[in-house]
C-alpha cells in the first residue's frame, strides 16, 4: 500500500513527488510515454512553452536553475498586442523564458528520487474510497492494475479524470479548446504576440517564435467551428504582416478559465487536487505553471507536518491563491473587455516604442 498516489507527472505531480519522497511511499502515474531517447521530449503537450515571471519566481524559490538543454531561441522581451476590432497595435516590455515544454517536463521528472515508483504509459481509470484510503484502478499494457493508497492526488490537468470522479463537472471552470500549429517561419520574430478578435474568441490568440518555426495558437470555445475560426486567425495574422510557411505539426488540449471561487478546488476527503486539475490557472493569461508549483509546494508543506486532516489545512493554505485569482479575474475584464482594452491601448500606457535598426 502506498502512502500517496499521484496521478499526473507534469510540473505539479513531479514537484510534489520530489518534495515528499523522503517521508512517504509514493506512486507517480502518467499516461504519457517515457521520454524519447533521441529528442528527450516528454510529451507533445499543447503549450506555448513560455516561462512567465510568476513561474520563474517559483523556480527561484525552489532553488532551481534551468538547464541549457531546455531553452530555445529566441529569448523574448517584448509582447506585440494586436486589437483587430480597434485596429490598434502596441508593444509592451515583458520577460519570458522561451523553452521546449517537453524537455522542461522531462527535466522536472528527472529530479524525482529513485525511491518513487514512477509508472509512465499508465492511465488512471477510477478509484473508490475505503476505510483506509482509496483503491485505484490503472490501465497499462492492455491490463487493469489495482493499487491502494492512503491519499490520492489528482495532478492530471484540465481534463482531470480524478476531479470528474471526485466532484463531477458541475463546478468546472469555463473550458476552452486550445489549438496550435507549428509552421515554417519566414524569418525569426523578436516578440511574442497576442491577438484579440471577438470574431474568433472571447479569450486570446498567440504567436510564439521557436527557432526555425512559428507557433500559432488560439483558445476557442469547443462548440464553435474550430477549423473555420483557426483559419480566420491565420488570415488575420497575414493581414497584420506575419509571413509563414507550411504546417509542420498540430497540437491541441483543453484549458480552463476559472471565473468564480467555486471553480477552484483542493479536493474532497482523501483526494487532493493540484494545478489545473483543481482549476488553478490564471483567467487573464492562461498561465498555469506557477499555480502548479504553488499548489504542489503548499500540499507538500501540509503533508510533511501530518497526513491527518490534511484537506482542511490544504484549503486554508491556498487562501492567498484564491485572492490572486480573483485579482486576475478583475484584470481579465480590462484585457478582454472591448471598451476598457481600447482605452488602455489607445492611451499608450506602459507601451514601448519600437525602433527599426
Amino acid at each position: 500500500m502506498y502512502d500517496i498516489a499521484i496521478i499526473g507527472a507534469g510540473p505539479a505531480g513531479a514537484t510534489l513527488a520530489r518534495l515528499i519522497s523522503d517521508r512517504y511511499r509514493v506512486l507517480l502515474v502518467d499516461k504519457r510515454p517515457p521520454p524519447g531517447a533521441a529528442t528527450n521530449d516528454f510529451s507533445g503537450k499543447c503549450c506555448g512553452g513560455l516561462l512567465a515571471p510568476d513561474a520563474q519566481g517559483m523556480l527561484s524559490k525552489m532553488g532551481l536553475g534551468l538547464p541549457k538543454s531546455v531553452l530555445v531561441d529566441p529569448q523574448l522581451f517584448v509582447v506585440r498586442a494586436i486589437d483587430v476590432g480597434q485596429r490598434t497595435e502596441r508593444y509592451y516590455q515583458r520577460y519570458y523564458i522561451n523553452m521546449n515544454r517537453g524537455r522542461f517536463d522531462s527535466w522536472l521528472l528527472s529530479m524525482v528520487p529513485s525511491n518513487v515508483d514512477i509508472r509512465l504509459g499508465c492511465r488512471f481509470k477510477s478509484y473508490e474510497s475505503n476505510g483506509h484510503g482509496v483503491r485505484i484502478k490503472l490501465f497499462r499494457d492492455g491490463k487493469i492494475h489495482t493499487e491502494s493508497a492512503r491519499i490520492l492526488v489528482g495532478a492530471d490537468g484540465a481534463s482531470s479524470r480524478v476531479r470528474k470522479q471526485v466532484i463531477g463537472e458541475g463546478s468546472f471552470p469555463k473550458t476552452y479548446f486550445a489549438l496550435q500549429e507549428w509552421v515554417e517561419a519566414d524569418g525569426q520574430l523578436p516578440y511574442f504576440s497576442t491577438l484579440f478578435d471577438p470574431e474568433i474568441t472571447d479569450y486570446y490568440c498567440w504567436t510564439i517564435p521557436k527557432e526555425d518555426y512559428l507557433v500559432i495558437g488560439a483558445a476557442l470555445r469547443p462548440k464553435y467551428d474550430i477549423p473555420g475560426l483557426f483559419g480566420l486567425l491565420k488570415e488575420r495574422l497575414k493581414d497584420n504582416g506575419l509571413r509563414f510557411g507550411k504546417v509542420i505539426r498540430r497540437e491541441s488540449a483543453f484549458i480552463l478559465r476559472p471565473t468564480k471561487l467555486e471553480h477552484l478546488s483542493t479536493g474532497v476527503g482523501s483526494v487532493a487536487l493540484l494545478g489545473e486539475a483543481g482549476g488553478w490557472i490564471s483567467p487573464s493569461s492562461a498561465e498555469g505553471l506557477s499555480y502548479a508549483f504553488r499548489t504542489a509546494l503548499m500540499l507538500a508543506e501540509v503533508l510533511k507536518k501530518s497526513p491527518d486532516n490534511f484537506q482542511q489545512r490544504f484549503r486554508r493554505k491556498t487562501a492567498p491563491l484564491r485572492i490572486n485569482i480573483l485579482i486576475k479575474n478583475m484584470k481579465s475584464h480590462v484585457i478582454y473587455g472591448r471598451l476598457l482594452r481600447a482605452i488602455v491601448m489607445k492611451s499608450g500606457l506602459q507601451c514601448i516604442r519600437m525602433y527599426n535598426t
